[in-house]
């Protein structure tokens, strides 16, 4: 295997375990993670069935990430997404910028594919 291919299913993975383990762990601890969600989406629907329908999205983007079909809409979502979640936690930074890490890495999935 040549180290470009190499390189894309690492990223692929890396972002894809970013997508994978929220939702799980938001089963067993969901306090933890219902906090980033913006005030303004918050009152849509509980909270229990937000991070439910939030999961399973993040689990379906996390799939097709990893699988690699047609990647540059999943990795532009997820780098959009990441991103997203950063500027509404600002004050929970000193956790979150981690994710601008992970958001660059689904920017160089999505221009690899180009």
């Amino acid at each position: 295997m040549d180290a470009k291919r190499f390189a894309n299913i690492l990223l692929r993975l890396g972002v894809g375990f970013a997508f994978l383990y929220p939702p799980f762990d938001a089963l067993k601890n969901p306090e933890s993670w219902i906090g980033y969600f913006p005030q303004f989406v918050r009152g849509t629907m509980p909270d229990d069935i937000l991070l439910f329908v939030f999961g399973l999205f993040e689990v379906a983007l996390a799939i097709w990430i990893i699988f690699g079909k047609k990647i540059f809409l999943p990795s532009l979502i997820a780098a959009c997404l990441l991103l997203a979640i950063v500027l509404f936690n600002l004050s929970n930074f000193e956790v979150l910028f981690r994710d601008i890490s992970i958001a660059t890495m689904a920017f160089a999935l999505a221009l690899g594919a180009s």
